[in-house]
């Protein structure tokens, strides 16, 4: 196989669509026409016609922000919100560079970051999570990611996965584009809700009150408003999309590609990336799209029908628009189909592994979460670096609080995820695999189920199915719900074509397990994990730190 060329893919801001942190906030969206037209530039210079080396330098800063108007310090992207937005092509090869410039003492000052849908197929340590994958990235010091794109395509994101850090603002996309895809997109634009508060602010609020905050303020491309007054305590539910007027053709969930699905609104739930195609072939004008942030309890600063943006035909007027909201169709993804290899793994035998799941919160008082009543808690050696260097190969060579089972290689594992007695949803991100949805509250489908990397679970008992053909540690967790950045992507072509993320969250509050997937072949065989020289220096640099800086 022939080594990829080496291609710098720079970051290109147009003023329609990356405002630098001291822009006037507004959230009107530009012209779809002058959109289209620019862009155009960014995906000529973004395709690739063979394999290549992709690098990235993400320079993580500490610097003010004011996305709604509210001027506030954040942990930046390249001093940027939104951050950098990521381009390659399939089997493109990514090298990001993490530079820690974090100073702030009011939030955390080291860092790690996920690449949140990427599967990581021998190469687990670049997965991000503190204490699963790697120890965290020391302040004044860079790491740099190597991460093979391989057979992956879509729509995916990257954020912090250290506690909460990635609140405050260390987050952004992934655009992976496929040349046989036949919905190929022209840029992002960025959906995103934001709190005025730090997020170890917000942290010790959550635990010392149970009440988890409710975002200050929805963003659509970085920009937003909000109403003057303090936030009133809640918990976030959802996010809905909607365009009034246009319907939504769904054509991709979670980076994969599923038949295309046409719908009036969608739920959207932390973690879940969608792609939806838009026929712009109403009458010109101007069309609101809308997507408002549900919250259990109010919210002085949040107004939900301020999160939206202005979709606009070429030749309509500058105005606001004056459409209502269409109703009809919401999306149940158990409806949606995969496009290859469609199919539950094992078909409708047993699996060779069946798990079960309870969860809920944590008795005494106490704020938190629990699995099989036991609350996960970070270790301080990372799970990666005992199974390879400390051997650990059963259960019982990790501690209780670190939630660990151990899989089987080339299995059929069977998760069933029973619900908590609180009714809410609560979104499960699992990292290294796709998985099928078998059941989530309605029949059982083992011929061509949904499948994606997260799920909603809110009634009744939600089945999936992976099986283990990637060995590493990999994460299952819930979302931090008053994390629920809900960062999105946007991306019109023609026909109009949009693609939406929301952001899972870290499991820092404890609803979450690590399986240890064939322990044994990441140590030795052909899908051994062999981590880079940056990586086995991470630890001692971390644990060297004082406390105020880790």
């Amino acid at each position: 196989m022939s080594q990829p060329q080496t291609k710098t893919i720079k970051t290109i801001r147009y003023n329609e669509f990356r405002h630098r942190i001291c822009d006037i906030q507004s959230p009107i969206f530009p012209s779809v026409h002058r959109s289209q037209l620019s862009l155009s530039l960014l995906a000529i210079s973004t395709r690739l016609t063979t394999a290549a080396f992709v690098d990235y330098t993400l320079n993580i800063v500490n610097t003010q922000i004011s996305p709604d108007g509210f001027t506030r310090s954040a942990s930046l992207v390249n001093g940027v919100f939104p951050g950098t937005v990521l381009f390659a092509n399939k089997g493109d090869v990514l090298r990001n560079t993490v530079v820690n410039q974090l100073t702030d003492p009011s939030m955390r000052r080291s860092t790690t970051i996920h690449w949140h849908g990427l599967y990581q197929r021998t190469t687990a340590y670049e997965d991000g999570p503190a204490f699963v994958t790697q120890c965290p990235i020391a302040p004044a010091s860079s790491y740099q990611y190597v991460i093979p794109t391989l057979d992956q395509a879509g729509t995916h994101w990257y954020h912090s996965h250290l506690g909460s850090q990635y609140v405050d603002g260390v987050r952004s996309a992934i655009v992976i584009y496929d040349p046989d895809d036949p919905h190929k997109s022209l840029y992002d634009v960025d959906d995103a809700s934001t709190y005025h508060t730090p997020a170890p602010a917000l942290a010790d609020e959550y635990f010392e009150s149970g009440n988890e905050p409710v975002p200050d303020t929805g963003l659509i491309n970085g920009r937003g408003r909000y109403k003057g007054g303090p936030a009133a305590p809640g918990r976030l539910s959802t996010s809905s999309k909607a365009n009034d007027g246009h319907p939504l053709k769904i054509v991709e969930a979670d980076g994969l590609a599923h038949e295309p699905l046409i719908v009036n609104s969608l739920d959207i739930h932390p973690g879940e990336r969608y792609s939806i195609v838009v026929e712009a072939n109403q009458t010109v004008g101007n069309y609101w799209i809308r997507a408002p942030i549900t919250a259990r309890r109010s919210s002085s600063t949040l107004d939900p029908s301020l999160v939206r943006a202005v979709l606009r035909y070429k030749g309509a007027p500058a105005n606001d628009p004056t459409t209502s909201q269409t109703s009809g169709t919401t999306l149940d993804i158990s409806n949606l189909r995969p496009v290859e290899n469609p199919g539950a793994p094992g078909g409708s035998a047993p699996a060779d592994v069946v798990i079960d799941l309870n969860y809920g919160g944590i008795s005494g008082g106490k704020t938190g979460w629990q699995v099989n009543g036991s609350q996960y808690q970070s270790p301080s050696l990372p799970t990666l670096l005992k199974i390879l260097s400390n051997n650990a190969t059963t259960n019982n060579d990790f501690a209780t609080s670190e939630n660990t089972i151990v899989l089987p290689y080339d299995k059929v594992i069977e998760l069933q995820i029973h619900r908590s007695s609180n009714g809410f949803f609560h979104p499960w991100h699992l990292h290294g695999h796709s998985f099928d949805i078998i059941q989530n509250g309605g029949a059982i489908n083992y011929v061509n189920p949904p499948r994606k990397d997260v799920i909603p679970v809110g009634g009744g008992t939600a089945i999936i199915r992976f099986k283990t053909s990637n060995p590493g540690p990999w994460f299952l967790h819930c979302a931090w719900r008053s994390a629920a950045i809900l960062i999105g992507i946007w991306r019109p072509v023609s026909p109009l074509i949009y693609s939406i993320s929301y952001s899972a969250a870290n499991a820092f509050l404890g609803l979450a397990v690590v399986f240890a997937e064939a322990p044994n072949e990441q140590r030795a065989g052909p899908k051994a994990i062999q981590p880079s020289s940056g990586w086995n220096q991470l630890c001692s640099a971390y644990q060297a730190l004082p406390a105020d800086q880790q």
